[in-house]
């Protein structure tokens, strides 16, 4: 049994483990304005917006694709569709409005996700004043997993920068059912017995439940997972939620141990809450985040479960293994701290016992001098999988590079470092001739495979190109007078 909140009315339905969220709107409430166009997550137009309280207790939406996301982890939430948005179907909620006067819509199959993507930027903009400025950039981000396969982005982009002086109504129990929707968080779960889907709250319990079922599968955000469902058609034998574990949801600044200082970041934290941090500390690391997947898709996703995942071709792991990054994995007997590159061991298969979690992920403090550039190829610019995703990690000592990490994935069959390329760097001036060895070392270090993504023979290619790059700019950063080197970083970065 679930409970929750739909546009306003409370909820209580019966859910089979399978079920994601849109099938319980189309096929379970007949509620069809939400669309299925992909069932993967690409194409925004199954959108919907979750609400959820945030460490003040107050209701803040997101937007989620609803053919990944499933249905139980609905459980003490405020599931607003756009069917809720016009009060009676007679005043519009200003996204609406917007879309209408500025002609927004044209087929109309995508428009649903676009309003509801439109609507999670203007609730956003209307109750939080923290929230990052209304500009171009803010609109890209939050419309960049919508397709519309009419190309009418011109006047979509219109209604948005409208809306906030546009006249429109936001219905009364936005406010209204703030209360109702966060007590339903502390009912019961499912219950263990007779349910496939638990949802513990703390770590103790989701150790106790690995335990007790090493067949089920961890879920997280689902945005990977979920593909199993609706594009393999598995029979998934039971899921074990780890978004509602409270230990899993920190980011506390501390240190590893070795006494370095940094922050722990809980599993089960997505990425749009971990990207303010990144902004700060690791900029590059926040622009990669950008190129990983959509507004949708960060609102969902983890870091732990793509960590976890263990996928050749992950977007965060090549980037943890540059920042020497540590994890920690708890299990029936307490917490062990492992480091990012002992953990993956072979191609979907890491250190990770049968009855353990990976409850943390250490990212060390950046230091004074040293480096970080993180460059990803894939065949879209953005919301793609990589082909190769190099980082690379370094500082100059006297005119020398020390401690080199040059990570990849899609490299091999798990993210790894270029062992071979490191040494010929380690120690040596950032000369054409040193590099020119470093080059013929990552040959040696890696044999790739060929796939859609890309063949072997790109692959390798395109690495040696990578650390070519990561040459010329350190030589540039060294010629360079000091503003000007600021620039110059900045603008490779991003």
């Amino acid at each position: 049994m679930i409970t929750f909140h739909l546009n306003g009315q409370p909820h209580r339905v019966t859910a089979d483990v399978h079920l994601s969220v849109l099938e319980l709107l189309r096929e379970q409430l007949h509620l069809t304005g939400t669309k299925e166009g992909c069932a993967s997550g690409d194409c925004g137009a199954c959108t919907v917006a979750i609400g959820a309280p945030d460490a003040n207790g107050e209701l803040r939406y997101h937007s989620a694709n609803a053919c990944i996301m499933p249905a139980h982890q609905l459980q003490g939430r405020h599931l607003v569709t756009v069917e809720g948005l016009a009060d009676d179907q007679q005043y519009l909620h200003p996204a609406q409005a917007a879309m209408v006067e500025c002609h927004g819509s044209q087929c109309g199959f995508c428009t649903p996700g676009i309003v509801m993507s439109l609507f999670t930027l203007h609730e956003e903009q209307h109750t939080n004043p923290l929230a990052t400025p209304f500009s171009p950039e803010r609109l890209e981000a939050a419309l960049g997993g919508n397709l519309c396969r009419c190309t009418g982005y011109r006047p979509i982009r219109d209604a948005a920068l409208a809306m906030n002086s546009i006249d429109g109504h936001r219905p009364i129990w936005l406010d209204a059912t703030l209360n109702d929707a966060q007590d339903n968080q502390h009912e019961a779960n499912p219950d263990e017995t007779n349910s496939r889907f638990h949802q513990p709250r703390q770590l103790n319990d989701l150790v106790r439940l690995r335990a007790a079922h090493p067949e089920a599968r961890l879920v997280a955000g689902a945005t990977d997972l979920w593909l199993e469902v609706t594009q393999q058609l598995k029979d998934l034998p039971r899921l074990i939620d780890t978004t509602r574990v409270s230990e899993l949801q920190q980011i506390e600044q501390g240190q590893d141990a070795s006494g370095r200082p940094g922050w722990w970041i809980g599993a089960a934290v997505t990425y749009a809450r971990l990207e303010p941090l990144l902004e700060s500390e690791y900029p590059t690391f926040a622009h990669l985040l950008h190129r990983l997947g959509s507004a949708q898709v960060r609102n969902r996703g983890t870091l732990g479960g793509n960590v976890a995942n263990a996928s050749p071709i992950g977007d965060t792991p090549p980037v943890l293994l540059a920042l020497d990054a540590q994890l920690r994995l708890a299990g029936p007997n307490g917490s062990r701290e492992i480091a990012a590159n002992n953990f993956f061991i072979d191609y979907k298969k890491t250190d990770l016992a049968d009855n353990e979690v990976l409850s943390a992920v250490f990212i060390p403090a950046p230091q004074a001098g040293r480096q970080l550039k993180v460059w990803k190829l894939s065949k879209r610019r953005e919301d793609d999988i990589s082909a190769v995703l190099s980082a690379f990690a370094w500082h100059l000592e006297d005119g020398c590079l020390r401690d080199v990490r040059l990570a990849f994935g899609g490299m091999a069959g798990i993210p790894a470092r270029a062992r071979g390329a490191e040494a010929a760097l380690e120690g040596n001036p950032p000369s054409p001739s040193v590099f020119e060895a470093a080059r013929q070392a990552l040959a040696n270090d890696f044999s790739p495979m060929s796939d859609v993504r890309g063949s072997a023979d790109y692959r390798t290619r395109s690495a040696s190109a990578l650390l070519e790059r990561l040459r010329l700019v350190i030589e540039s950063s060294t010629h360079a007078q000091p503003h000007t080197q600021e620039v110059m970083l900045h603008a490779y970065a991003h």
